[in-house]
């Protein structure tokens, strides 16, 4: 793989220039934000600060179901005929598959219907990018019209698979959710060696005590949502943002992650080296 010659955005800036995305990234052609409920209205203030910043970059609110295979095959193009990224870009670069659900806090809480559930959102989507996206990220292009367009003419592309550190670790979350992460980090392990030949990279992000705005009442991490227990188990000694998360996507959407390959990135500010068995999402 020529990594020198038209390979935006494998190049020193590392910005993704050209790409054409599913969920976020700066810099991109396009982003496809997707959620079940995904509409104007929903990802107003998304699209408003994008506009801002990357006046060029253009957010699409996208509704769509992660764990149905038809909506994943429609989305990223398995159909020449019913594709919506292909049919209106050209090219797919990177896809983020960002969903989860908790599921019960107790095993004797767990139904079968609940592990059901979250295997759907937490490794089902993955499942699903690894089977139909490489297709999708191997076609070639000419420059578009688009703003921000670029050529494509190597086949590359990233998918990315946020889920937590309760996919390396056993005890701080529900039955549901630790098995769930498991199976969602075994995709990205999977993964490399069937994307083999295709050019594109897996990699998984696992988040650790990040502010979201939940209250996880109920759920053995949530002592964890106090500052001061925070400042004696986390290295950083605070909760993570979003945005930090953010940016370790960015990371591995770009050119300055292009050798890195069924990684699992750990982003919880030193806590699980601390304390392994307490560290929470």
């Amino acid at each position: 793989m020529d990594t020198t010659e038209d390979f935006s955005p494998y190049r020193a800036d590392g910005k993704l220039y050209g790409f054409v995305c599913v969920v976020t990234a700066h810099g991109a052609a396009s982003i496809y934000a997707c959620d079940k409920t995904a509409s104007s209205d929903t990802y107003k203030t998304l699209v408003e600060q994008v506009g801002e910043e990357s006046p060029n970059s253009k957010i699409i609110p996208y509704p769509f179901n992660v764990a149905k295979e038809h909506e994943t095959l429609v989305l990223i193009a398995y159909s020449l005929v019913q594709d919506e990224v292909l049919n209106a870009f050209g090219r797919l670069d990177v896809w983020v598959c960002s969903s989860g659900l908790l599921g019960p806090p107790s095993i004797e809480a767990t139904t079968p219907d609940d592990l059901q559930k979250c295997f759907e959102a937490h490794s089902l989507a993955p499942f699903f990018a690894l089977k139909y996206v490489p297709a999708a990220m191997a076609k070639l292009t000419q420059r578009g019209t688009y703003p921000n367009a670029a050529p494509k003419t190597q086949k590359y592309g990233s998918i990315i698979v946020i889920s937590s550190v309760a996919s390396v670790h056993g005890g701080c979350w529900g039955p549901c959710y630790t098995m769930t992460s498991h199976a969602a980090l075994g995709v990205v392990k999977a993964g490399v060696a069937t994307l083999k030949g295709t050019g594109v990279r897996i990699n998984c992000i696992s988040p650790g005590q990040i502010d979201v705005g939940v209250d996880l009442q109920g759920f053995p991490p949530a002592s964890l949502q106090n500052p001061e227990v925070q400042r004696m188990t986390i290295g950083l000694e605070r909760a993570g943002k979003t945005q930090e998360v953010a940016r370790v996507a960015g990371f591995l959407a770009s050119g300055f992650s292009s050798y890195v390959n069924g990684a699992n990135i750990i982003v919880d500010g030193g806590a699980s080296v601390m304390n392994p068995l307490t560290v929470p999402i």
